[in-house]
């Protein structure tokens, strides 16, 4: 086949995944259509089979641990790649707030890009003069890679403005630092999605794991609160479904989910469970 009907197929099938021009747009344009996004976590089996069943799981993206998993890199841009073939906005954590890793992830194919214990309105600064092209910021331009799925896109001026509206900047905030700062952070112009941390927020809090404790729920309803506010999208994760329906009732309108090692863990365990009461009963 031709390579200009190559592209032409490319290019059709992208579309007809993302209607509204690319994995970030698609993101962002439910959010502020008030949809409720769920996503599920990648915390080390990096596999386009994973992609696959999260896919069939009927998701709405794919998050990336990255702060603290341990990846082979290449599978790791290869899963990256099937998420977006497979119409997965993928959401990654960057280790630290460095322009390296930084690009690296936005080159892979991510789109958002998540910094864990954001603190201050600096750190947004930074971080999104990292995601963003001149003007805006100083984001090398490096087209042909996941970020345009291999296509070299002929009109780079155009490539440049849909990156930009393409990359999102999610804040993280799980300290008290954080929590402290959160106005100032989340009223910063370029945050588009706010999430809180409630594993480490309660830890901060002097409240490790009890997440129905006023000193955990009181400073994330205030955080929601000024999320409502700024008009940015606030996320966190549930630790049950009575959790999250309380969650999703006060505005909550993103869960990150649990991990492949959750799913497997738990089902294994309960497999193995099922037997030993049967063995138990005879």
């Amino acid at each position: 086949m031709p390579k200009s009907l190559l592209a032409s197929s490319a290019k059709k099938k992208f579309e007809a995944l993302y209607p509204e021009g690319g994995p970030g747009r698609h993101i962002k344009s439910r959010l502020k259509n008030n949809e409720l996004l769920v996503g599920l976590t990648l915390n080390e089996y990096a596999r386009p089979s994973l992609v696959k069943m999260y896919q069939r799981a009927n998701i709405d993206f794919m998050y990336i641990e990255y702060e603290h998993g341990l990846f082979n890199m290449s599978n790791f841009a290869d899963t990256i790649l099937s998420a977006r073939d497979n119409g997965l906005p993928v959401i990654s954590k960057t280790p630290q707030l460095e322009r390296q890793e930084i690009s690296k992830l936005l080159e892979s194919g991510v789109i958002g890009i998540q910094l864990p214990r954001t603190e201050s309105r600096d750190q947004i600064l930074e971080l999104y003069d990292y995601i963003k092209f001149p003007p805006k910021g100083s984001r090398a331009i490096a087209p042909g890679y996941g970020n345009s799925d291999y296509l070299n896109p002929e009109d780079k001026s155009s490539w440049i403005i849909e990156q930009d509206l393409e990359t999102t900047l999610v804040v993280h905030i799980e300290t008290k630092t954080g929590y402290h700062n959160a106005e100032s952070i989340i009223s910063t112009t370029g945050v588009d999605m706010v999430y809180v941390g409630p594993a480490d927020f309660s830890v901060e809090m002097g409240q490790p794991w009890n997440f129905d404790h006023p000193d955990v729920i009181k400073p994330m309803e205030e955080i929601l609160a000024l999320c409502k506010k700024h008009h940015v999208p606030f996320g966190t994760s549930a630790f049950d479904i009575n959790n999250a329906t309380s969650w999703i009732t006060k505005g909550t309108q993103f869960f990150l989910g649990p991990n492949e090692l959750d799913f497997i863990s738990s089902g294994a365990t309960d497999f193995v469970n099922s037997y030993r009461k049967i063995s138990r009963n005879q």
